[in-house]
């Protein structure tokens, strides 16, 4: 095992290892590089080197259009929805100890979309209305949830189970409202809810960077807590946590950065479920939280979904939302048969 490293900055400090730290490294240099050669496809041919010009603000013209207006706001909210979507995910699945307790498949993914359906159909247009409906159906269905799962506590896989309900009934509603809808709205509702960076410009990143970063200034306070969490109930309260209080903290953390990313691109699955699983497999934690390589993570698997979705097949974009589903669908069909067999060779054993 790694020798634990102590990270301060300010009032701030992380606990974490070298093998950790070289992990968050790999996975920035190939965010970056991912980022820089995702700007260099398309229509109009330009070179890494012009890539890195216009963002240094060296190039004019077309070079300048093409790259800082049009391409850059895309990726840039890949890497930065993406590191919402993984932190996001990261808080859940360490608050219900369970690898299935993601935003997404526990329905606040789901109650966020309703929320800015909701606000669609009261006449909201812009990103803060959208997100001001996110963030209400988010944390509405989290109380829901929360509440229906309370039983002297909380108990994950309870929580997960109440979840997905809601999350269907809830999913049920939605298809519900598109029917009752007039044309042009019940369009709109759909193609937003379909989940894609393609009408993401530099004024909606500009609001949701502010709630995300909001989100990111928490993240290391809220890990120290996760952890105690995790050593269980009674060693938690031994030191000094108030556990319900710190869930439900939590759990509106978790509920913020996934309504940001909602609000913006509308529901993209799958990546709050696989980016923390994937980040503790690399840097070898276990089961122990690890946010800021769920973050990385998340930042990879969002832009290479992209850019799956824009360049994969020739003169066809896909929705970035459909490339996560079926990434997804097949990390959670592994997870699940993994899952089993561990619980049958336990039952063996």
């Amino acid at each position: 095992m790694s020798a634990a490293i102590v990270l301060r900055a300010g009032g701030l400090s992380v606990r974490t290892t070298a093998r950790s730290l070289l992990v968050w490294a790999a996975l920035l240099v190939v965010a970056l590089v991912l980022a820089v050669w995702s700007m260099t496809l398309g229509s109009y041919d330009v070179g890494g080197d012009d890539v890195v010009a216009a963002l240094l603000g060296r190039a004019e013209g077309p070079v300048r259009k093409v790259v800082v207006e049009w391409r850059a706001p895309r990726v840039a909210a890949a890497l930065l929805f993406g590191a919402a979507l993984g932190i996001s995910g990261g808080v859940f699945q360490s608050l219900t100890r369970n690898p299935l307790g993601s935003p997404d498949v526990i329905g606040f993914s789901t109650g966020s979309y309703t929320g800015v359906v909701v606000a669609m159909l009261l006449g909201a247009t812009s990103y803060l209305g959208y997100t001001t409906g996110a963030l209400i159906g988010g944390i509405l269905t989290a109380l829901t949830v929360y509440l229906l799962a309370y039983r002297r506590g909380v108990q994950g896989f309870r929580l997960i189970i109440v979840g997905i309900a809601t999350g269907a009934l809830l999913g049920s509603l939605n298809t519900w409202f598109s029917t009752r809808a007039d044309v042009d709205l019940a369009l709109r509702a759909a193609v937003w809810g379909a989940g894609s960076l393609a009408a993401v410009d530099w004024g909606t990143l500009g609001v949701a960077a502010l709630a995300i970063l909001a989100v990111l200034l928490c993240a290391p306070a809220a890990q120290r807590r996760m952890r105690r969490l995790e050593l269980g109930d009674d060693a938690a309260a031994m030191l000094g946590i108030p556990l319900e209080r710190t869930r439900a903290a939590l759990m509106v953390l978790g509920v913020a950065a996934t309504a940001a990313v909602t609000a913006a691109a509308g529901p993209i699955a799958f990546v709050a479920l696989a980016a923390p699983q994937v980040a503790q497999r690399l840097t070898g934690r276990g089961a122990s939280s690890d946010l800021a390589g769920a973050a990385l993570t998340g930042s990879v698997l969002l832009l290479g979904a992209d850019v799956i979705a824009q360049h994969a097949f020739a003169g066809v974009t896909l929705p970035t939302g459909a490339v996560t589903i079926c990434i997804g669908g097949v990390y959670l069909l592994a997870l699940l048969i993994r899952e089993s067999r561990r619980h049958t060779r336990g039952g063996r054993g």
